[in-house]
């Protein structure tokens, strides 16, 4: 066996030891230098290492682990299952910023998990007709940005962006929450064979691994962690999406959020984000495309007013210090001296009217002219 396939037999043997998440097992990789050499530590250094007691030790040092391991390494050569071990130039750079990130990421397909734009689109697996339109429709104005879509292949939302970009001939990437020995829901296989071929299936675990609903949360920080930004659809006040935005936002990424009827229950987790500031309103793809200053191929749009003609006084002063640079709504009250709710009225106005446009973290900048 040669190096490579030694660190990735060893590599693998590690998740499969009981106890040992990801962190963890990023620590004894530190301690003892390589996935190898934990397997050769003797059982008092194991000891030594914080976090790792006397079961876990003893299961590091049984053989068990490494014969499924070896089991699992045939698996994935028979099957021609890309490993990627999160030292390789191919595992998703994004992800690998997150402390939590999987020490070994299985993968099938023919995207580029580290494209230059890279969406999470998420949401309740209890789609209504309203969700589906939006979905469909967001992702197809999508379509001429170059941009990676992924998702969960879980019922309802995560299916219908997977669709969406399949039909607008766009990438897009299944997180699944099981090995690739299986697909779940079983109604999506069609669906999973479509990406492997126009995207892929990505996921941190192994045919050994047993379906489990613990595995879903865990999923979760994959597709949070490896795009530029979540968009929640529909989701009810609690639900998978609300803890992948939750995980976004832990990680610095960019969380957006639809908006819905306050009588809808599956909009309810949407506003909580909104309201919250969790996550930034938008209402089209064109508003998350300026959002992200993704938009390469877009027209830019024409201020709707001239300063001299148009702007009231109070508009003016709210202009001349966008012109300079983005600013936070807190820094415009502080260097505008008037009041959060006089600024609050004039921004949603001049939004309105097509010259400012709000981003991530409550700022705001002028439209392009």
């Amino acid at each position: 066996m040669d190096t490579t396939d030694s660190t990735l037999l060893h590599t693998i043997a590690l998740t499969l030891v009981p106890d040992i998440g990801s962190v963890l097992a990023q620590n004894l990789i530190a301690y003892c230098g390589s996935a190898e050499e934990v397997f050769k530590c003797s059982k008092k250094k194991l000891l030594s290492i914080p976090q790792i007691g006397e079961e876990r030790a003893n299961s590091i040092l049984s053989a068990d682990v490494l014969r499924d391991a070896e089991a699992e390494l045939k698996f994935i050569q028979d099957y021609k299952i890309q490993p990627l071990v999160y030292t390789d130039p191919a595992y998703p750079q994004r992800l690998r910023e997150c402390n939590d990130l999987p020490i070994i990421l299985y993968y099938r397909g023919n995207a580029d998990l580290n494209a230059a734009k890279i969406v999470s689109v998420v949401g309740t697996r209890h789609i209504t007709e309203y969700g589906k339109e939006f979905t469909r429709k967001f992702v197809e104005e999508l379509g001429d940005q170059n941009i990676l879509v992924v998702s969960g292949l879980a019922y309802g939302v995560d299916v219908a962006a997977h669709q969406a970009a399949l039909d607008s001939k766009m990438s897009t990437i299944g997180v699944l929450a099981h090995g690739l020995n299986t697909i779940y829901p079983a109604q999506h296989k069609t669906v999973a064979r479509r990406m492997t071929e126009q995207g892929g299936l990505l996921t941190e675990y192994t045919s050994k691994h047993e379906m489990s609903p613990g595995n879903f949360p865990a999923r979760n920080r994959i597709v949070a962690g490896m795009a530029d930004a979540t968009v929640v659809i529909e989701s009810a006040a609690k639900g998978g999406a609300l803890i992948t935005a939750g995980i976004a936002n832990t990680y610095n990424k960019e969380v957006f959020a639809i908006p819905g009827r306050v009588s809808d229950k599956y909009s309810a987790g949407c506003n909580f984000l909104i309201r919250t500031f969790k996550a930034t309103m938008i209402e089209s793809a064109a508003q998350f495309l300026e959002a992200m200053n993704w938009q390469s191929n877009a027209t830019p749009k024409k201020r709707k007013a001239q300063l001299s003609l148009h702007l009231s006084a109070q508009e003016q002063k709210i202009y001349q210090l966008l012109s300079a640079e983005e600013l936070e709504i807190d820094r415009l009250v502080l260097l505008s001296e008037m009041s959060g709710g006089e600024i609050a009225a004039i921004l949603l106005e001049m939004e309105m009217n097509g010259m400012v446009v709000s981003l991530p973290g409550k700022r705001y900048k002028l439209v392009s002219a």
